[in-house]
């Protein structure tokens, strides 16, 4: 479980597939086993607050986005809204968090954003022979983003895959109509491959 502070009143967490299955919730029943989802939620807001002093009491907006072979990442934003929290009446929620509009979202797209290019070589190294140099690469928001689909990749490597990133880049809910859109295609295909090709890797 990764957690960080986005500002003052919004927060995002990302967990890994893993981090739901060692917890006992599988991804399709996320909305359907309240209970489990109620104490992964409490789970997270402890750990937010010991490590970002974040208090998650009163109104939140929580919204979570499920990312194909990723995880799932969840923003936590303190505000005012008519409150609702999946199949949970306002009896099953203890009052200091029952103030809660959780929406869902899915995405089947690999996406992860990279601050610093010469990360991104270092993981596209590590990456090639896995995704056989796959993927496609923009520039949006000062960050090289690295998309992916995950039909693309062999089924028994995504797990594989997706760790290589996650301890390179940070996962993005960014969907690949708003790097079409507003980010600028730096290589279109076999970007990995490509990176690999042109970029030595740091010594």
């Amino acid at each position: 479980m990764k957690i960080e502070r986005l500002s003052q009143d919004k927060i995002r967490i990302f967990l890994t597939f893993d981090d739901l299955s060692e917890r006992g919730i599988q991804e399709e029943e996320l909305w359907q086993e309240a209970p489990k989802v109620y104490d992964l939620f409490i789970e997270m807001m402890d750990q937010a607050y010991s490590e970002l002093g974040f208090d998650a009491t009163g109104p939140l907006a929580v919204e979570v986005f499920t990312l194909s072979a990723q995880g799932m990442v969840v923003y936590v934003t303190r505000g005012k809204f008519d409150h609702h929290f999946g199949g949970l009446s306002e009896d099953e929620i203890p009052d200091e968090i029952y103030e809660m509009e959780v929406t869902l979202e899915q995405s089947g797209s690999i996406v992860y954003a990279f601050n610093d290019f010469e990360v991104l070589i270092e993981a596209a190294h590590m990456l090639n022979d896995l995704v056989d140099g796959a993927g496609t690469l923009y520039h949006y928001l000062d960050k090289w983003f690295l998309w992916m689909n995950p039909e693309q990749l062999n089924s028994d490597k995504q797990a594989a895959v997706t760790a290589l990133l996650a301890e390179f880049g940070n996962s993005s809910t960014v969907t690949e109509a708003i790097l079409e859109e507003y980010g600028k295609k730096i290589m279109p295909e076999q970007a990995v491959g490509n990176i690999c090709f042109h970029f030595e890797r740091s010594k």
